[in-house]
């Protein structure tokens, strides 16, 4: 693990972007290191290595933004479970990684749904962002709501709308949008 662990921070350092990730500092990222990777590139890097739970684990538990959004990548969908899913998601640190699980991961696991619906219940501001990303991005894909589940989640949106911050807004917003159709 810790050889795997080691390859891929090599190959985050051959990938910096200094500018980027200077940038990242100043606006505040709270990161202990910031390589400054690019999206795209770190998903080019997620193919280079296995997706397994334990290194996945273990990228999420360092405070670097890279190996962070690679966990998010290498975790197979069918070892994110319920409890694995909750403690991520109150662990997040930045809108990013609330918007990379809901695009990689969360949509793609067992849980999805049910984690999303209960996290707009919890109303925390990374997961319910998450929540509403993953949702929408179900919904697109042609998951069907019950007509409870459906109520309950156009509840959280209207409880949680008038005290969000710009990312859950948008999140919000983008769901609501799809929830009309």
């Amino acid at each position: 693990m810790l050889e795997v662990t080691n390859d891929i921070k090599k190959e985050l350092r051959a990938s910096m972007n200094g500018i980027l990730s200077a940038r990242m500092r100043e606006a505040g990222m709270p990161f202990k290191l910031i390589f400054g990777v690019e999206l795209p590139r770190l998903q080019d890097i997620a193919r280079e290595f296995p997706q397994d739970a334990d290194l996945a684990q273990t990228l999420w538990s360092q405070n670097i933004r890279e190996t962070r959004l690679l966990a998010i990548m290498l975790m197979p969908p069918d070892a994110f479970t319920q409890e694995k899913a909750n403690l991520w998601a109150e662990s997040m640190l930045t809108a990013e990684e609330a918007q990379i699980m809901a695009m990689l991961l969360l949509p793609k696991t067992k849980v999805g749904r049910a984690v999303s619906i209960m996290w707009l219940e919890a109303g925390k501001p990374l997961p319910s962002t998450c929540a509403c990303l993953c949702l929408r991005h179900l919904l697109t894909k042609g998951t069907e709501l019950s007509g409870q589940d459906r109520q309950a989640i156009e509840e959280h949106l209207v409880e949680i709308l008038p005290t969000a911050n710009l990312h859950l807004r948008k999140a919000i917003l983008a769901l609501e949008d799809i929830l009309k159709k």
